[in-house]
């Protein structure tokens, strides 16, 4: 399993510091979400972000686009550090061409599906992607807590990827902990954001991790 820490909930003043000490805890991937407050309600980072914690890790960078039109932001990401790049299939039309274009950037190519959107909008993409991402949440805020219908949703992504014979992984974001960690790998997936539960105040993010991984 793969252990993602979440920027949405580290301590914006001391970025730098949570980025470094999640890295020594034992995170796999470091998880940035980027909101325009249109497609999504907030406003989060920007590419400028991604350049400025990349030289204080060598985790990969995993950026999470909830924009609209997100074709525009691709290469700007991939230049600013980024290793891994997902979009929302409900933010473009043109969803094969962003999945095309972060793969000509030399990046890991991810697709999104929010919580009520059908797994079917992936089916005609699953051989293009490295990894797929099923929101447990509705996207735009972090601390929401786990939707348990979207747990057929991985265990449906789990079968198509055997019957299919592919190899892509299974991303899980929104509402994980001890508890929610164990039913989305029982599912299927293998790789785990989690923001509110590994930035708590007054708890060691080794510890979280830690426990994650026992979960």
């Amino acid at each position: 399993m793969k252990i993602a820490p979440s920027l949405l909930s580290a301590d914006f003043a001391n970025l730098q510091r949570d980025v470094q000490e999640v890295d020594q805890a034992g995170a796999d991937w470091i998880h940035i979400d980027v909101m325009d407050g249109s497609f999504v309600p907030n406003l989060t980072f920007g590419p400028n972000l991604v350049q400025a914690i990349r030289p204080h890790t060598n985790l990969p960078l995993d950026v999470h686009l909830m924009v609209n039109q997100p074709e525009k932001f691709i290469e700007a990401f991939a230049e600013a550090g980024a290793d891994c790049l997902s979009v929302q299939v409900e933010s473009t039309q043109h969803i094969h061409r962003a999945i095309q274009m972060i793969k000509d950037q030399g990046l890991k190519a991810g697709a999104v599906i929010n919580p009520g959107t059908p797994n079917q909008a992936l089916t005609p993409l699953l051989r293009d992607l490295d990894y797929v991402l099923v929101m447990t949440v509705n996207p735009g805020f972090g601390g929401q807590a786990f939707i348990p219908s979207c747990l057929d949703k991985i265990d449906q992504l789990a079968q198509d990827r055997t019957e299919l014979g592919l190899d892509f992984e299974i991303q899980v974001d929104g509402g994980i902990n001890d508890q929610t960690v164990k039913q989305a790998r029982d599912a299927g997936a293998n790789i785990f954001v989690a923001g509110s539960f590994i930035f708590t105040q007054g708890k060691s993010p080794k510890d979280q991790i830690d426990k994650l991984r026992e979960g």
